[in-house]
């Protein structure tokens, strides 16, 4: 029998040894999606997320930190056309799909909750893919919904310093480290955006969308506002303001559809797929 106490290369066992009691909580804050992989966190740890890195501003007549930088950056782009080709494997097989944003703070059993599950509901009945953040709230709401009648819910999360967790009503879910990555995926497999009630994550995706029809970058593509109540006074400041000053041409607008029903909004996207 071997004396552990005096075995080569051995660590002697502590006089008390120490156990994880608690049992994992996957929505804790430790448990971080670093890009593709999930690891968990001793608590306080601080994540710096990918974009972060690739965005930090390096002084140039710094000769030493401009040259690690140079470095890093060409690794870098490995990594970016690596997230690329995840993501187009993934996807590759998604027929029509509609990508869905909304809020992330929106509550269960609230009225909003509801509304983007229905919303999701409804996409799936009529065949389409339904394509969201992957995180809670609106996103989650959709995926539900799309979950429940059958469909493809896809969920694309990203890395964030605040964790957002990928919601349990998926059935593909991506992690992404950079955001250009994850929009490419928002609007190669989708034949239009729904825009639920959200913040400046959902204002980012709808402005973009927009420009990339105004620009003709993308075709047939109907971008839906649902809640006439919460976009209205948006819709009537783009008409009265920059229209009128002549800041977008005269019609832009309109590609904006403004509709207060899931309803109104599955017979655009449908309309506009298949008509």
């Amino acid at each position: 029998m071997t004396d552990r106490s005096v075995s080569d290369n051995s660590h002697p066992l502590p006089d008390t040894p120490i156990w994880r009691s608690d049992t994992p909580d996957p929505n804790d804050g430790c448990v971080r999606n670093l890009g593709p992989a999930q690891v968990r966190l001793e608590a306080g740890a601080e994540v710096v997320p990918s974009d972060r890195r690739l965005l930090e501003w390096i002084d140039p007549r710094d000769p030493r930190r401009a040259e690690q930088r140079m470095i890093r950056d060409s690794w870098r782009v490995q990594r970016i056309q690596s997230e690329f080709v995840s993501g187009f494997d993934a996807l590759e097989g998604i027929a029509e799909a509609v990508t869905v944003f909304g809020s992330a703070r929106v509550q269960e059993r609230t009225p909003e909750y509801e509304l983007a599950r229905e919303v999701g509901r409804r996409l799936g009945h009529e065949g389409f893919a339904v394509i969201t953040g992957g995180g809670p709230g609106a996103m989650e709401a959709t995926n539900r919904g799309a979950y429940e009648a059958g469909a493809e819910s896809i969920g694309l999360n990203i890395e964030l310093p605040f964790e957002q967790h990928t919601n349990p009503w998926v059935t593909l879910t991506m992690n992404f480290r950079y955001f250009f990555v994850r929009k490419t995926m928002f609007v190669k497999y989708a034949q239009a955006f729904i825009c639920l009630p959200g913040g400046f994550g959902t204002l980012d995706e709808l402005f973009e969308a927009v420009t990339l029809v105004q620009t003709e970058k993308v075709l047939q593509f109907p971008i839906v506002l649902i809640g006439k109540e919460f976009w209205g006074p948006l819709v009537d400041w783009l008409r009265n303001t920059l229209e009128a000053e002549g800041k977008v041409s005269p019609g832009d607008v309109d590609l904006l559809h403004l509709v207060d029903t899931p309803a109104e909004a599955v017979e655009i996207v449908v309309k506009a797929a298949r008509g």
